[in-house]
């Protein structure tokens, strides 16, 4: 039996983790990237010698990026952030509470605020999400905080650990998973950025055996209803499900047509959608999708003002600011590699360059006379998609598998029921490495150089 052919379209995180993993399970796969570099929204770029990733990142120690990571043989490097954290409210700096003592000693929240708080973290990683899929972050917030204070807090708290400002929208479930992810192994600053992951997987899947092609411009995915399919294709059945249409092909920008079996899409809805014309349901999907939305602000300082102070998080507004060179690689010596953010949602739905540089004259006054290079961005896109309480969660997401189409594939941070963020892209490429592997029978080789 001959191997399975699989394209892949898309070299971000997600379609290179694809690509390593289904190759190294024995398909054959040929990884298609229209422009000219890999790494999509993991690209970093050098700037006098500092290292801009595109907005602020950081990988969550326990999620399944790491995991999926450490199945290919990948170990990133960096630190964890922490120390010289405050709250910012009403312009003012003030103790962050990061444990017993500071939560005692903050005057960010009142006394009253501090027990509820303290009580609610201490049950927090017990807290079965499962039932809170349909609830939104801010109802949970009113039915398990009483205190004005404490919801601050904790919506604050939720919006860093998913990014994400609408609360009214958040589901409950993903909003508590990621404050439980949050709180029990914290996050990692990469060294030398995220292009390093991409220069890792792009690694693994050369030993491996995938062909990339880049520059290659993708037009469409060829399909057809089963009884059309020509006599040469074979598509794959996923566990015997029946579909309407099945994969045989794919046409490149330039006309040629390419046989393969499976193919495997890692984009936003709208990507999709666009690689399959005329079909209805993928539209619909494109349509509905709210992504998650954010303005940054990135500076590289040829160093701080107050050395001290590395972190500041809006309880008043949604704002962060963190300076990712104390904990990661990202500076030359003595500089410093800074992310403003303002996290867009609900009536926030944009930002000024001025608002971002006022949050950061709350943490370090006297910046502008260090700065060395800087970018503003006002509409980045954080992720693909909301995961809404009405929608149901991180479950109400698309299937990895796309069930109408036998051979039809998607990964990204806005498909499948694990994780969010980066957590899911990796997390859908290893639900569909794991899909077709299975239905060929294959066993995964050892990872290379693992």
């Amino acid at each position: 039996m001959r191997a399975t052919r699989v394209a892949v379209v898309g070299g971000g995180l997600g379609g290179l983790t694809a690509a390593a993993l289904l190759v190294r399970g024995g398909c054959e796969v040929t990884l298609y990237e229209r422009a000219k570099h890999l790494g999509g929204r993991a690209q970093t770029s050098e700037v006098e010698g500092f290292r801009f990733n595109l907005g602020p990142h950081a990988l969550y120690r326990g999620g399944a990026a790491m995991r999926v990571l450490g199945s290919l043989g990948v170990k990133p490097q960096g630190g964890i952030p922490g120390e010289g954290s405050y709250a910012l409210r009403a312009g003012r700096l003030h103790t962050l509470p990061r444990g017993a003592v500071s939560l005692m000693t903050t005057d960010v929240l009142t006394l009253a605020g501090k027990l509820e708080l303290a009580r609610l973290l201490a049950g927090l990683p017990r807290i079965d999400v499962s039932s809170l899929a349909r609830q939104s972050m801010r109802e949970w917030l009113e039915t398990r905080l009483s205190r004005e204070d404490s919801r601050a807090l904790v919506g604050a708290l939720t919006r860093v650990s998913c990014y994400c400002a609408d609360l009214d929208t958040l589901s409950a479930e993903v909003a508590v998973s990621q404050l439980q992810s949050a709180l029990a192994a914290n996050v990692l600053y990469i060294d030398g950025g995220w292009s390093t992951l991409v220069d890792a997987l792009e690694a693994r899947a050369r030993e491996a055996g995938v062909r990339l092609e880049l520059s290659a411009r993708v037009e469409s995915v060829v399909h057809a209803q089963a009884h059309e399919a020509g006599a040469g294709a074979n598509p794959v059945a996923i566990h015997g499900h029946a579909a309407e249409a099945r994969v045989y092909g794919l046409r490149l920008a330039d006309g040629t047509v390419h046989e393969v079996d499976a193919v495997v899409l890692a984009g936003s809805p709208g990507d999709v959608a666009s690689l399959v014309p005329g079909d209805a349901v993928l539209a619909r999907e494109a349509a509905e999708a709210v992504p998650v939305k954010a303005a940054t602000l990135e500076l590289g300082l040829s160093g701080l003002p107050r050395p001290e102070a590395l972190f500041a998080l809006g309880i008043d507004g949604p704002w962060y600011v963190s300076v990712h060179s104390a904990s990661a690689r990202l500076a030359p010596e003595g500089g410093a590699m800074v992310h403003v953010m303002k996290y867009l949602g609900g009536a926030d739905a944009e930002a000024r360059e001025a608002e971002l540089e006022a949050v950061m004259d709350a943490l370090q006054p006297g910046w502008r006379e260090h700065v060395v290079a800087r970018r503003f961005r006002p509409n980045l896109t954080v992720s693909h998609l909301l995961p809404g309480a009405k929608s149901g969660g991180l479950s109400g997401r698309p299937t990895a598998r796309v069930p109408h189409v036998s051979g039809l594939f998607r990964v990204g941070d806005w498909v499948g029921p694990e994780g969010m963020l980066a957590d899911a892209s990796f997390a859908s490429a290893e639900s569909v490495a794991r899909a077709l592997l299975q239905t060929q029978h294959l066993e995964p080789r050892r990872a290379v150089g693992a």
